[in-house]
């Protein structure tokens, strides 16, 4: 597998790729955007050059990711918000589309009216949708529905909700699937011991079929199994452990595809010294690509 983090993109697209070099990253997650609002700055040919640039430089990190904002909700029933969900939604693909980016991963949304079924409809209806009217300007962009932990009213915490967003969509190969640690342990997916792995790729093979799964986010969790909180922690220091992480770079069937930390960017140590993480991280993911804990 390529390791690598998500990295800010302060000062520009490809200010990230140098950042990304200098943790020790193979491969780098980014926002084209704030994810935090709805307004996109437009990427100009001037940013798509100097983006270029710098991944003509920095051949080693490969691929990126983008991750949409948070603020998209497909499962709302309030049209106003599925619209503008949309919308948001397909900026994100195009601009993905324009920098050749092979992967961008969002957050399927929440049925705030607590209907599951029809939440996953409206869901599948804007994917099939945006694969049809995205055709054209991000043809080689997959689009990941992340995994989510069940908070709230959040839907992609079973993978029957993958499955069926997957088949009322349509199916087509651009629609595929980022797996996140933490979000399947905290949606109550056990994956701490090695049979624990075995079983829930198994399970996601079964229902979704493994050959979806696109890229990965790799996250440590700060609550136990099935508490359907999203808090991320450290590799190997919250209730998920090493062992599961191994069993991922270990497995060949993953060689090819990049995961991402989204872990704290620094911690405190005992003495209030402020550590930079993501090396930190990244060292122990690639010690667990040669051993099982």
């Amino acid at each position: 597998m390529r390791i690598g983090a998500q990295m800010s993109t302060s000062g520009g697209l490809h200010k990230a790729f140098q950042r990304g070099e200098e943790v020790g990253c193979e491969t780098i997650m980014i926002f084209t955007k704030s994810n935090r609002q709805w307004r996109a700055k437009e990427i100009t040919q001037k940013d798509i050059e100097a983006y270029e640039d710098a991944q003509s430089t920095h051949t080693q990190i490969t691929p990126v990711s983008v991750h949409a904002s948070y603020l998209i909700n497909l499962a709302s029933p309030d049209k106003e918000l599925f619209d503008k969900s949309y919308a948001a939604l397909k900026v994100e693909v195009e601009r993905a589309g324009l920098l050749g980016i092979p992967h961008l991963t969002f957050h399927p949304g929440n049925a705030v009216d607590g209907d599951e079924e029809a939440g996953l409809k409206r869901i599948a209806k804007g994917l099939k949708k945006l694969i049809k009217e995205t055709k054209k300007t991000a043809p080689h962009t997959h689009i990941c529905i992340e995994t989510m932990p069940g908070q709230g009213s959040q839907l992609g915490y079973k993978f029957e909700h993958i499955a069926t967003m997957l088949d009322k969509a349509g199916g087509d190969e651009r629609l595929a699937v980022c797996l996140d640690t933490c979000h399947i342990f905290s949606a109550g997916y056990d994956i701490r011991t090695e049979d624990g792995y075995l079983q829930t790729m198994k399970a996601f093979d079964d229902i979704v079929g493994l050959e979806r799964i696109k890229c990965f986010h790799f996250n440590d969790s700060k609550h136990d199994l099935g508490s359907r909180k999203d808090r991320h922690e450290h590799i190997g220091q919250g209730y998920i452990g090493e062992t599961c992480f191994a069993c991922f770079l270990q497995d060949p069937q993953w060689a090819s595809h990049p995961a991402h930390l989204e872990t704290p960017k620094r911690r405190k140590t005992d003495d209030g010294e402020s550590i930079e993480m993501d090396p930190v991280n990244l060292e122990t993911l690639r010690r667990l690509q040669e051993e099982m804990p």
